[in-house]
């Protein structure tokens, strides 16, 4: 074998990571999608640089791009691990839960797979396979996509839920897909020589495109096309001015381009008119809920003014979001809801990473940027290297998506691979455009470049092996979440947690033991082996929770976790633990100042505990932060049945009565309190979401 070989391979492997990784999931397994096409990444681009280090011991001779954008992603990835250093919660800012978007684990995977493109995609031929290859991935998961819309359940594959499930992300998501498959075809129809047939096929392909973006009904899907595609027209009107192109062949009116425009700017302009049709015809709900731009700049500006270099660390906008959010989040459905990006996957970034991110991030744009438009002036002069731009205009119609939404993985990783192939493809085409390192010939170059290969053969197979086994300890989390009972959840949580520890893995050990407890103390009679194993369910439940805390110590969720634990035991008749409860609760609010809930929580305890001033003023807290909060109504009006005023109670209960006007049992307790009923029944509200098939965004 030689190195030829071995650069076969590593381009083949390198050719399916991208072009899988829109469609690969693994059926009838609990796995989810997007964690499956994380094993696809990191699997798959580790082989492909041991393939691609084996074969450099062959040839003895390294070739790099020369490029502003590559040395600008070095910024970014070394940015996020100095970040990641000191955001005080190390194991969230490297890894996260499992492989999070954000982190930098996933950014330094993201950023070597657009170097090995731009290492590895260097020739025109090679970008037309992976141009071509795109175009059948995109066409694969649209038709499928389709089928799901009129067969959903029977093309779920154990891993797909209602008809909205996609291969891609959300749906929302799944739509700037479709419209990434539809500029796709676009630009192979007005640029590449395509025979009669794969043009027909290509504008079909784009057809089935519009009709799914129309099925999604995203509004920023249509006008973000809608440009690209004029762009994409004007740029081909331009070169009708040769009338000939370097072929000897005529130019035509781009009358493709032309449709596609006229079609986004009536979707665009018709609003629900035209664009709710689809949707209310397949019945397809989509709630979808993220950050206005305009709340997640808040918060990152009041974030940047605590750390301003570094941020508060890579994959902790939820902590930023906690600390920082608007208050008038609290007039909305979605007061108690922690958002783990912003209004865009870019954005949360820049709030995360400091100032100095932000920065890097600028350059790797400028660079980019003016790297595309060098290489689209130069296809309208010389009438050529139309894979250059092709992967220019794709890789920036996909960083444009990330700046105004969170896109998730999928989309991001294909963003960052279209532009390691275009700086492969603008490197190789400029002069002294790439960096050429022999090192056979000089002993010197040859052990330390031979050490640097072998160390990255090393380092590839190290870190596919941890992530198999934090991606086996996702089976093990969703047996627990599943289990018919408590013992089979038990053993489960125990295996993820040996596989991997996080705070989400904890709290759910924690609930488990919790569960396990109650279920022995509410029986009548117990086993001389039931008594004793009380304490230590209790005691692993507390440790459980406890150890969330130690973990990620700047998250209130897991201190909120805790104070439930102290306060299920408070319940249970464990002694001493209330006073826990409601310190847990002060530290989570501490952590998520603006949470009415968690006033509400301590309002509870304090009630239970038969604190009554202090319960009231808990739950007047959580009112000065939403007044139309019905649960701190009511439970006012129980503190004030307990203390007998009933009069009061009943002033309560018409507040919150006023709130809901409709709600009848709301209706019926308001009753009770009037008349003389000795059985008075306190009702559980519930928020209720509305449903639409809408992207909202909150905030200011």
């Amino acid at each position: 074998m030689d190195s030829h070989t071995f650069d076969k391979l590593s381009f083949l492997v390198l050719f399916l990571v991208v072009i899988l990784l829109p469609i690969f999931f693994l059926p009838f397994t609990n796995f989810p999608i997007e964690i499956s096409k994380g094993l696809l990444l990191v699997v798959g681009l580790a082989l492909c640089v041991i393939f691609w280090a084996i074969a450099r011991f062959f040839d003895g001779e390294i070739i790099l791009p020369k490029s502003l954008s590559l040395l600008a992603g070095l910024g970014i990835v070394m940015v996020f691990f100095l970040s990641a250093t000191f955001s005080g919660s190390s194991a969230v800012s490297f890894f996260g839960t499992m492989f999070d978007v954000g982190t930098f684990w996933f950014m330094f995977v993201g950023f070597l797979l657009m170097m090995m493109c731009a290492i590895i995609f260097r020739d025109a031929r090679d970008a037309k396979i992976i141009l071509f290859g795109a175009v059948l991935s995109s066409a694969v998961v649209l038709i499928f996509q389709a089928l799901r819309l009129f067969f959903g359940g029977a093309l779920s594959f154990g891993v797909l839920g209602d008809t909205t499930h996609n291969l891609i992300g959300s749906w929302n998501a799944f739509g700037i897909f479709a419209g990434l498959s539809a500029l796709i075809s676009l630009l192979v129809v007005e640029f590449f020589p395509t025979t009669r047939v794969e043009k027909l096929l290509l504008q079909g392909l784009t057809l089935l495109s519009l009709l799914l973006i129309a099925a999604v009904n995203f509004s920023f899907v249509w006008s973000l096309l809608g440009v690209f595609a004029l762009i994409i027209f004007v740029y081909k009107l331009s070169l009708t001015s040769n009338n000939i192109d370097s072929e000897g062949k005529r130019h035509h009116f781009p009358v493709f381009s032309f449709v596609v425009i006229l079609v986004t700017l009536l979707f665009f302009i018709s609003g629900q008119f035209i664009g709710s049709i689809l949707p209310n015809y397949f019945k397809l709900t989509n709630i979808e809920v993220s950050p206005s731009l305009s709340s997640t700049v808040d918060v990152s500006i009041s974030a940047l003014k605590v750390d301003p270099f570094l941020g508060i660390g890579p994959n902790r906008f939820s902590v930023a979001w906690s600390m920082y959010k608007p208050v008038e989040i609290n007039s909305t459905a979605f007061f108690d809801t922690s958002f783990g990006s912003g209004s865009g996957l870019l954005p949360t970034f820049m709030t995360t990473v400091g100032s100095l991110g932000v920065l890097v991030w600028l350059v790797f744009f400028i660079a980019l940027i003016w790297g595309g438009v060098k290489s689209i002036f130069s296809s309208i002069r010389n009438g050529d290297n139309w894979e250059t731009m092709a992967f220019f205009v794709l890789s920036f119609y996909l960083f444009v998506s990330s700046f105004f939404y969170s896109t998730g993985a999928v989309l991001f990783l294909l963003a960052l691979a279209f532009a390691g192939v275009f700086i492969g493809l603008s490197s190789s085409s400029a002069p002294k455009g790439q960096i050429s390192l022999a090192f056979l010939n000089d002993h010197r170059k040859s052990f330390f470049s031979i050490l640097t290969l072998v160390l990255i053969i090393i380092i590839s197979v190290g870190i596919s092996f941890k992530y198999i086994e934090r991606f086996v300890s996702v089976s093990y989390f969703r047996q627990a979440l599943t289990a018919p009972d408590i013992e089979t959840a038990e053993k489960s949580i125990g295996k993820a947690l040996s596989l991997y520890t996080n705070d989400l893995y904890l709290r759910t050990y924690s609930q488990i033991y919790l569960l396990k407890l109650n279920s022995i103390v509410t029986k009548e009679s117990l086993s001389e082996e039931e008594k004793a194993s009380i304490q230590t369910n209790l005691d692993q439940a507390v440790n459980g929770a406890q150890m969330a805390t130690t973990f990620d110590s700047k998250n209130y969720s897991n201190f909120q976790s805790l104070g439930a634990v102290y306060q299920n035991l408070g319940a249970i008749g464990i002694k001493d633990t209330y006073p826990k409860a409601i310190e847990a609760y002060k530290t989570a609010s501490t952590l998520n100042p603006k949470s009415p809930s968690l006033k509400l929580f301590m309002a509870s305890v304090a009630f239970a505990d038969g604190k009554n001033k202090e319960a009231k003023d808990y739950a007047k807290e959580a009112l000065a932060l939403k007044p139309d909060f019905v649960d701190a109504w009511l439970l006012l009006s129980q503190i004030a049945i307990k203390e007998g005023d009933k009069v009061e109670a009943l002033s309560y209960a018409e507040a919150a009565l006023s709130i809901l006007p409709t709600n009848k049992e709301l209706i019926s307790y308001v009753n009770s309190l009037k008349g003389s009923s000795a059985n008075i029944s306190v009702p559980t509200i519930k928020e209720e979401i509305p449903k639409d098939t809408t992207k909202k965004s909150i905030g200011n």
